[in-house]
């Protein structure tokens, strides 16, 4: 049984990955982008995400 990683061990492993050179603005743009993909991943367990033939529609009218 596998354990989930808490935000804070999901951040400080995101930054870890990160090259020493990395300035502040990666490093904040890197667990910017980690936590709206955690936010996707729960809306879509949710059931709160749009079909992908209304996405395309949606697009297609941009």
């Amino acid at each position: 049984m596998s354990v989930a990683a808490t935000p804070k061990q999901e951040a400080l492993d995101a930054i870890t990955r990160l090259p020493d050179s990395a300035d502040m603005d990666e490093i904040m743009y890197r667990l910017y982008v980690l936590e709206n993909i955690r936010r996707g991943q729960r809306d879509a367990d949710n059931g709160d995400s749009i079909p992908l033939q209304e996405l395309r529609q949606e697009m297609q009218a941009w």
